[in-house]
Order: C-alpha cells, then structure tokens, then sequence
C-alpha cells in the first residue's frame, strides 16, 4: 500500500527485512497520529505525507503536536514521544540508516536508549523520498515530497549505539 512503500521497495519491487522497518515506522506514525499515511484530503501539501508532517513537527521542537487529538492528554509524553521518533528513524529514506527490528524492540522496551535525530544527520530537509525512480504518477505528483529526503551524512559507527539528544 502507498504510504507503506519504502523508497527502495517502489524501484526494485524486493521485499525486505529494510523494507518492513519502513512500513512498521509508518504503522507507528499512523498509530500515535490517528492518520493515514497518505492523506489525500490533507488541507496542505505539508499535511498529504504523515512522515513529512511529523518531522516538520520534530523540526520545530514540537513532536507532540502530531499525537492524535482523540488521546486527549491521557498518554505518557515521554513513551508517545519515543514512538514517533522511532516511526521517523525506521522511515529513514537510506536502508542502512534503519534500525533492525530486535533494535526497534529494544527501544520499545527502553533496553537501549533511540539515538537521537539530529545525531544521524537527519536535518530539516524532510523526510520522504530519496530517489524518484519506480514511483508512480501518484505518488510523485506531490511536489513536497518530491524531492526532499533525510539528510543522510555518512555514519562512521552504528548510529544505534550512540546516547540520545532530543
């Protein structure tokens, strides 16, 4: 399903371990937010692409106005918080840049500490589709998406092991 695609799934049509972190970050993004991956009805273009609408929250230092408003104020901020930074980590646009899904439990599980996003080199750029190849017409006549992508910088050591920052 559109939404759930990672970038690399759409140009080589392959299934991967990779390809199911990009998809369970989009269930934990829908899941926290109360929306779709892709909104078609979105009032903005900024609002169409869940992912691209949390990181603009994260961006701003604002994460938890993405929560869905149908929670209320009856979640633990810091837990909410920890599931939509990892929805944005494991929809990172750069495979390698994923966590694996033992390191997604473990994170769940606070057995080790979600490194944080400015520490991978993920900026204020956006968070959707690295590449254009294999995308349909849909899907790329979305031109906030289009182009923007995580920031990838070369990561010298497993960014999983690294203490978090925000």
């Amino acid at each position: 399903t559109l939404g759930y695609l990672a970038p690399e799934h759409t140009r080589t049509g392959k299934a991967t371990t990779s390809t199911d972190v990009y998809a369970f970050g989009a269930f934990l993004l829908e899941v926290a937010c109360g929306r779709r991956p892709i909104e078609p009805q979105a009032s903005s273009e900024q609002e169409l692409i869940l992912v691209d609408w949390v990181f603009s929250c994260w961006s701003r230092s604002e994460i938890l106005l993405a929560v869905d408003p149908n929670l209320g104020t009856d979640y633990v901020a810091h837990e909410v918080e920890l599931v939509l930074k990892l929805g944005l980590l494991c929809s990172h646009s750069e495979p390698v840049a994923r966590p694996t899904m033992r390191q997604v439990e473990q994170f769940l599980e606070g057995a080790i500490l979600l490194p944080g996003l400015s520490s991978l080199g993920i900026s204020a750029t956006g968070l959707t589709f690295a590449h254009r190849d294999g995308f349909d017409d849909f899907a790329m006549s979305y031109p906030s998406s289009l182009y923007k992508s995580f920031s990838h910088t070369t990561l010298m050591q497993s960014p999983f092991s690294m203490e978090a920052d925000d």
